[in-house]
Parts: structure tokens; sequence; C-alpha cells
């Protein structure tokens, strides 16, 4: 009986044993290259070159060769550092002749302790990357990045002009010249044409206040007093230099937003503006002073279909400022929370033990992240539902935590308008404060039934 049963028993296959020492290969035709700003080092599987490890130029017609080199020998994905900005020319021209570039952090890398020399480094790049073990950072495309390049230049030009206006107040101050407790803007109409008329030679203090614009609150009396000063030699020179400057920066800003309007001109249309025109401004929204020139608020409407000045909190500039370093196409984040976490908005959450160690937001330098923490900031006197909540948060929170808040609910808001196409609604204060007031009496209302006691509305008159 024994032996039929053998016999007739029908043997299950052997389940093969999973050799988890071993690393699923990703990427068989990567390499790995350690950015410098003298040389390059590049590292490729040690089957397809006798020479592996390879010392290149930092050169156009070195990075040429590299990129040849790569491609003949069967190359097809590339990891590199983000390293300063020495890796922006081997990355354009890696990716004009064809292969797929990873831009990798450096945290990410540097885990392992060891490897101090270049050519170990970019080994070790070819080793993470062919497991697959790097995320590639987000790059923008081409045309983002040309608008990038503008804006972020044209930021630097407003504040250089900023700094010579401090500057020139200083010298103002030194002579004793209180021109800037009259005036809230001393580059303004008003403010430029005293001072043009002090380089002059002019020193009647009523004179020089007979210039004021007729808008200005101080009196002519209030101006005059102001300036009446001491004036140096030395410090008029120092003041005419820095005037100077302000007016060669502010003509610097001119080319560049004509540059920026017609780059702007060149990308494609979302929405047909002739069928959907843009509506009027809203009231009480005035343009800032550092707004470009031309009419910034229609090219956007245009590109991205969305009336910005319309949201509260997300102006034209934010906008700007943000479109100019993501794009207009966020199908590379896969939700808001995605886009909020890459933007260093969402907290880590790193627990252990059961326990929450740390909840802080990662330190993340992001223009679009500052861009979105000063809008969240302008929402303090702002009589709308986010104004509401956000002036709920500083109570309870403070004026950090609440700021970061707002900066991510605004960063959501503008992944929903741009990837969805949801029109932005504003439901008002009121309406915060009533969803509010019924959110506490629900609470109230679950802690008085644990205690056996039952919360009564006062019935209206």
């Amino acid at each position: 009986m024994n032996r039929k049963k053998t016999a007739n028993k029908v043997e299950k296959p052997r389940r093969q044993k999973l050799n988890w020492k071993a690393l699923e290969i990703i990427h068989p035709d990567a390499a790995g290259i350690d950015i410098g700003g003298s040389e390059h080092w590049v590292a490729i599987s040690p089957d397809r070159d006798e020479n592996p490890v390879q010392r290149f130029d930092c050169f156009t017609s070195d990075l040429e060769r590299m990129a040849k080199w790569l491609l003949d020998k069967g190359v097809r994905s590339v990891a590199m550092q983000s390293t300063g900005v020495y890796w922006m020319p081997v990355y354009e021209i890696l990716e004009q002749a064809g292969l797929e570039v990873y831009l990798v952090n450096a945290r990410h890398t540097k885990n392992l302790p060891g490897r101090k020399s270049d050519v170990e480094e970019c080994q070790w790049l070819l080793k993470l990357h062919t497991f697959g073990l790097l995320n590639n950072s987000f790059q923008p495309t081409d045309a983002i990045r040309v608008a990038r390049t503008l804006w972020r230049h044209r930021s630097n030009l407003v504040g250089e002009a900023s700094s010579a206006i401090q500057r020139m107040q200083k010298a103002l101050t030194e002579m004793n010249v209180q021109l800037h407790n009259v005036l809230s803007d001393i580059s303004g109409v008003s403010g430029m044409a005293m001072i043009q008329a002090i380089l002059k030679g002019e020193r009647d203090p009523w004179a020089l206040a007979a210039l004021a614009c007729p808008g200005v609150k101080a009196s002519q009396a209030d101006i005059a007093k102001s300036l009446h000063g001491n004036w140096r030699k030395e410090l008029l020179v120092v003041l005419r230099h820095e005037v100077e400057l302000y007016q060669m920066y502010q003509d610097k800003i001119a080319e560049c937003d004509q540059e920026l309007r017609i780059h702007l001109q060149s990308l494609g249309s979302k929405i047909d503006t002739q069928a959907q025109p843009l509506g009027p401004r809203p009231k009480g929204k005035k343009a800032q002073g550092n707004t470009p020139k031309f009419d910034l608020r229609s090219e956007l409407y245009r590109i991205t279909g969305v009336d910005w000045s319309q949201v509260n909190g997300v102006d034209v500039m934010v906008a700007q400022a943000v479109i100019a370093e993501v794009g207009v196409d966020l199908s590379a984040f896969p939700s808001e929370r995605h886009f909020a976490s890459w933007l260093g908005l969402s907290p880590m959450n790193e627990q252990s033990g059961g326990k929450i160690l740390n909840r802080r937001t990662r330190k993340v330098v992001n223009r679009a992240a500052m861009a979105f923490r000063n809008a969240a900031s302008t929402l303090l006197r702002s009589q709308s539902y986010l104004g509401a909540q956000y002036r709920r948060l500083r109570t309870r929170l403070g004026a950090p935590k609440a700021i970061t808040a707002m900066a991510r609910k605004l960063a959501c808001l503008f992944y929903r308008l741009l990837r969805h196409g949801q029109p932005y609604v504003d439901k008002g204060t009121e309406y915060y404060e009533s969803r509010y007031r019924e959110q506490q009496i629900r609470s109230l209302t679950k802690r008085a039934k644990k205690l056996g006691l039952e919360v009564v509305e006062p019935q209206a008159a």
C-alpha cells in the first residue's frame, strides 16, 4: 500500500531559490560621468573598451568627442551629478547627441564612504545607474529653459537696481538729506526729479520741493525741510555714480523684457484669445513696481488658459516665476502631492519604532517654492477664502509654519489649474468662517457626547 501511494504521488515542481544578492540590471548600456570644473571622467562597462575609464577636457570639442566615444561603444544612458553649473554644457551636448541623460542629486550618491578620487566616483555612478538606483531630476523643455534664463537674469537686474537705490539713500542720509522720510520711494518720479536737480547744482530746498508731483501726500514745507543738508563733494560723486548705475540697470531690464516678450510670443497657445477674450483686471489689484513693461497678463493667459490676476495670492508675477522654472506641462508630476514634494513644501514624516522623528520640510533651494512662499505671505490682508484660512493658520501655528502650509496649498491650486484646467472660484471669507464654525460645533458635540453632555445651539430671535 505504501509503495502504491508513493507511485501514484505526483511530484510538485521545486521552487527556484531567489538569489537576493543579485540586483536586476535596469540600464545595461550605461555610463557614469564625474563632472569637474576643468575635466570630466567617464566610466563605461569594462567589456566595451580596453580603457573603460577615460578623461576629457571641458572644451566643446572634447565634449563632442566624449559623446561620439559613448555612442561608438554602444552607450545609451548616462548618469552624472548636478555639480554647480559645470554640468549644463555636458548635458546639452549629450542630449543633442541622442543620449538619455540622468541628472542626479549629489546627496543620493554620497551615502557610502570612500571614493575620494574622480576615477572611483565615475565608476560608482556607473554601478548605481546600471542597477537603476538613481533617480533622474526634473528638467523642463528647452523653450522653458530659455524663459528661465531670461527671468532669472531679470531678477538679478532688479536686485542690483534695488541695491543702487539703497546706496543712493545712504549717500543722501550721510548728507543729512532726509528725503526718504517724506517720500515712500525715492526712485519714483518725484524723487528722481529732485535727485537729478541736486546733481545739476540746485540747492534751494523750496525749488527742489516744487518738483514733487501733486499726488505726494507730504506737504511742500516738510519736503523742503528734508532737503536741507550739507552738500559734501565726495558724497555727490557717489550719488551721481549710483544714479547712473540705476538708470543703466533700468535700461537693461527694459531690454530683457523685450527679449522675454519675443520668446513668450513664440510659445504655443493653449486657448484662443479671440473666442475667449481676457476679462477686465479685478478691482483692487494693482500692478507691482517690478512688473514687466509689456502685457504679461495677456501672454500668460494665452499660454496657460488661466487668468492669474483672478487667483488670490498667485498673481501674474508669481505665475511667471513658477512657469519659468517648471513650464506649463506638469505631466512629469503624477499628482499635486508629487509636485509639492518636489518643491520641498511637504513634511518628511521620518518614523522609527512607531514614533515620528522629524516632520520638517526638506531644505530645498527652489525659486518656484520661494515664489509660492512670498505669495502666501501676501494673504494676510486678503478678504478671500485663502486669506481667512491663512489668518486662522497663522493664529494657531505661527507665521513660519502657516506660510509653508499656505505655500503648499497654493502649489496644489497651481497644479490643478494648469493640469486639469479647473476654473478658480473664490468662495469668500464668510463661507470659510461658516464652515469653520460648523467644524467646531461637530467637534464640541463629539466631546460632549463622550462626557454624557449635550450641546444646545441658541435659537435665533
